[in-house]
């Protein structure tokens, strides 16, 4: 899993080109210019446009950018991963993503992308439910860096509903955490759609953290400072995760397999949980410097 910090990623329309100045300018970790659910259909080639010419116009800071694509199986879809690959942003979000098979089409479909353009994959069918391990394997395969959650158009092919607590859907938040995790995948929770209601977006941007999220999607600029609260290590964490560093460096110590330290145990497992949060949150200090 890389450090990089991913706590808020926001979805912007393409075709909004006030939306993408804003997002030059907003406190999120990401940015996903949407080609997809958000751009009407008439609409979608001037996006793509827009989003390549803004790709290109650059101003986005650390910010990582995304743009989401269109379906293969769309009137745009080949067109969409063209452009995004000969543009060349931060990764390549694809839709729909329901077996390890469309994992291999949509990587070579973006095959001419410059190396650094990572896939990544939404996971938001019941198929996909039932392929987690094939698309996480597939994904590790093909270049994929990241999966996000669709719970929107999960719940909607289910005949389902969606429960503030999210209890209908926990366990495939959880299953889907755990392929990804196996596989070395970073993994985005779903967006909320309440704009208005602060309570339960905290509530779900705490649950999605205590499942082991590394961030959530996000679909409005206001959403952006409860996410990146919530997903930031605490201070406390930190601060003890670098006093077990220090400890099993110790010459002495270099060869245990636990000691205690600040009177908690600490085993060489929590020592790479304690590299790993000393990173990201090193990562998260990067990102609120000047780009340089």
């Amino acid at each position: 899993m890389a450090s990089r910090p991913r706590r808020s990623v926001l979805y912007m329309p393409a075709s909004n080109a006030r939306a993408i100045e804003k997002a030059r300018t907003l406190p999120c970790d990401g940015i996903i210019l949407d080609l997809e659910d958000a751009v009407a259909p008439d609409a979608k080639p001037a996006a793509r446009a827009r989003a390549v010419e803004a790709v290109r116009a650059g101003g986005f800071g650390r910010r990582e950018l995304i743009i989401r694509c269109n379906g293969l199986d769309t009137p745009w879809g080949a067109e969409d991963l063209a452009a995004a690959a000969a543009v060349g942003p931060d990764a390549i979000l694809v839709p729909k993503v329901s077996a390890g098979a469309d994992i291999a089409a949509y990587a070579a479909a973006i095959a001419a992308a410059p190396v650094r353009t990572m896939l990544w994959a939404m996971i938001e069918t019941p198929a996909a439910v039932l392929a987690l391990a094939e698309i996480a394997s597939a994904s590790a395969a093909h270049r994929t860096a990241c999966w996000v959650i669709g719970l929107n158009d999960l719940a909607k092919a289910m005949g389902g509903r969606q429960t503030p607590d999210r209890s209908p859907h926990a366990p495939f938040l959880s299953l889907s955490v755990a392929a990804a995790r196996a596989h070395g995948l970073a993994i985005l929770d779903s967006v909320f759609n309440g704009i208005d209601d602060p309570a339960t977006l905290q509530a779900q941007c705490g649950q999605a953290a205590a499942i082991g999220f590394d961030g959530k999607s996000l679909i409005h600029p206001s959403q952006i400072e409860t996410a990146n609260r919530v997903f930031s290590p605490d201070p406390a964490e930190v601060a003890w995760s670098r006093a077990v560093i220090d400890a099993f460096a110790q010459p002495e110590n270099r060869m245990r397999g636990a000691l205690q330290v600040e009177g908690r145990l600490a085993e060489r497992l929590h020592l790479e949980q304690a590299e790993r949060l000393v990173e990201v949150a090193a990562a998260i200090e990067a990102l609120a410097q000047p780009a340089v």
